[in-house]
């Protein structure tokens, strides 16, 4: 990373406000986390524990802080996203040496962004803007309390915050994965937003779920795959999907990559290029909630049609394949 990318003409989304573009069933499942019993005293004591010092201080004594003379590409991409962005308070950047790639938005009055360092070394120049962007989104959406939450107890483990004791902490903890997951839907939209890319947006995916040169990999066969991943498969399938994501904190990859695409095929994204959406302020305060919910009912309700029609079926076949041998069992 030694020379700064010559940024394309991005479209400025002045004042734009995070309901723009978050996901329904981010919303939804934030109210019900936030309705978990529990909930408030847990974030609560962790939050009084260690506060926004300590939690900022275990990333400045073991990370970079990117600057002018620090990561200069990297904060060059930071002051790109936070323009288009509309964003004025831009936040701090940490590069953290790490091997697995993953970036994050933490804190509580001040939040910032953490990227692994495995990250920059597998994703290009438009590919960081793409994660900064995402990032940033997290940030502007209020995220960064809860996640900084959840990433605490899945670190540090239950038994090493004793000052949780006495609280029933596995629906809390379930709860915080299951938003975390839709927060990134969000988030991905803000990437998106950010570099206004899509083709290179679909193309972080990719390298998320494998790694590698995209010039040993073929995008197009990864877009297929992940529709593959959606729509096909038995309700056997379908158990084991909701199974494998119930102790992730993000989703797989190619059902981001679905997820987003869907949403640009839909407009959305190409309206809000356009200009239009919610601006921040009074825009974005006089949308009501019941609005969030019944999106998110529709989307949790396309989720489980899937589930519900593939064990129907399955259950009718298995009917019929027995009532069938029943009767070829009765002639012999």
């Amino acid at each position: 990373m030694t020379s700064i990318p010559t940024a394309r003409n991005r479209v400025i989304l002045s004042q734009i406000a995070p309901v723009a573009w978050e996901h329904p069933a981010d919303r939804a499942a934030l109210q019900s986390l936030r309705a978990v019993p529990g909930f408030d005293e847990a974030v609560r004591k962790i939050v009084g524990f260690f506060g926004e010092r300590g939690i900022r201080l275990l990333f400045q004594a073991n990370a970079v802080r990117v600057g002018p003379t620090q990561f200069p590409v990297l904060h060059t991409l930071l002051t790109e996203v936070a323009t288009t962005m509309d964003w004025p308070d831009v936040p701090e950047l940490y590069v953290t040496q790490t091997p697995f790639v993953n970036a994050a938005a933490v804190g509580i009055d001040r939040p910032f962004i953490v990227l692994n360092s495995a990250a920059i070394e597998l994703l290009d120049h438009d590919e960081l803007r793409v994660l900064v962007g995402h990032e940033l989104g997290h940030v502007m959406s209020g995220h960064a309390l809860y996640r900084t939450v959840l990433i605490l107890i899945l670190e540090l483990g239950f038994q090493n915050l004793p000052f949780l004791a006495g609280l029933a902490l596995l629906p809390v903890k379930l709860a915080l994965l299951e938003w975390y997951r839709k927060s990134e839907l969000s988030s991905d939209r803000a990437g998106l937003l950010a570099s206004q890319d899509p083709r290179t947006s679909m193309r972080v995916f990719l390298k998320l779920a494998g790694g590698g040169k995209t010039s040993d990999m073929d995008l197009d066969a990864f877009l297929v795959q992940a529709r593959e991943y959606e729509d096909k498969g038995g309700p056997l399938d379908t158990i084991y999907k909701i199974l494998n994501t119930l102790a992730i904190t993000h989703p797989f990859a190619t059902l981001r990559a679905a997820e987003l695409q869907r949403w640009i095929e839909a407009g959305h994204y190409d309206r809000i290029v356009r200009g239009e959406y919610a601006r921040r302020g009074a825009e974005q305060d006089q949308r009501p909630l019941k609005d969030d919910l019944s999106e998110a009912a529709a989307h949790y309700a396309r989720e489980a049609r899937k589930t519900v029609e593939g064990v129907t079926d399955a259950a009718k076949r298995a009917a019929e394949a027995f009532s069938q041998a029943f009767k070829d069992a009765t002639k012999r």
